[in-house]
């Protein structure tokens, strides 16, 4: 097994699944990200021998994911599946998840060198990824006044938010990957530190206090990086 699990956008438009491409493509550059959307000649719908190519290309050794954004997309998809040989489709995994934000979430899985089963899992949870989101702060509430949730025990840090336009999407996604590195658990103001949508749907804007913290005996070097990592503003600032 070789490289990362590639991923598959088959949607109704073409413009749709290049767009979801070029977007998932600034968290996770070394992915393979392949676009299969539109009809043959480029219409609304779906083409089996767009998806069934894709998924060729996309598998460089470690497996496919493939995400669709409507229901017959997902049966194309499906199709597809079902008739690849057995070797082939032990490697393909057709995920029934939300478009973009799943599709994200799987690509910046694939670049942190998740397997096959992680990558398809990171669509599926992208589903309840927004629940239980910390209510924002009132407006005339300074941010960094609000108390973030922690954990019990172990170690914890708070960190301001420097970069003027918050943890949005890019610089989420390097917080994730840097947390997926470590061995260990932690969160970001209660939320999986690992999990990009979890990370994302907290809305920690520039001034926002960024609570990290570990449970585990051996977390603090994975908090104090994560921590340098926020305070860099993300070479934003």
């Amino acid at each position: 097994m070789s490289g990362n699990v590639g991923i598959v956008f088959v949607s109704h438009s073409s413009q749709l699944a290049a767009g979801a491409v070029a977007l998932a493509g600034q968290m996770a550059p070394s992915v393979t990200l392949l676009a299969a959307g539109g009809t043959d000649d480029d219409g609304i719908g779906t083409s089996f021998g767009k998806v069934m190519t894709a998924v060729g290309e996309a598998d460089q050794g470690a497996g496919v994911v493939v995400v669709s954004d409507l229901g017959s997309a997902l049966l194309t998809a499906e199709t597809v599946l079902d008739l690849l040989p057995d070797d082939e489709r032990a490697r393909v995994r057709v995920v029934d998840g939300p478009f973009v934000e799943g599709g994200v979430a799987a690509a910046v899985a694939a670049e942190t060198g998740a397997d096959l089963a992680a990558v398809a899992a990171a669509v599926e949870g992208a589903r309840s990824a927004w629940g239980g989101a910390e209510a924002p702060a009132p407006a005339d509430t300074p941010a960094q006044a609000v108390s973030p949730a922690r954990p019990e025990g172990g170690y914890a840090r708070d960190v301001l938010v420097r970069n003027p336009q918050g943890l949005h999407a890019r610089p989420a996604a390097e917080f994730v990957k840097l947390a997926n590195t470590f061995p260990v658990t932690v969160t970001v103001n209660g939320k999986d530190a690992k999990s990009l949508l979890g990370v994302m749907s907290l809305g920690l804007t520039a001034g926002a206090t960024a609570s990290i913290a570990s449970p585990d005996d051996d977390g603090e070097s994975a908090v104090d990086a994560l921590v340098a990592l926020v305070e860099s503003g993300f070479g934003e600032v």
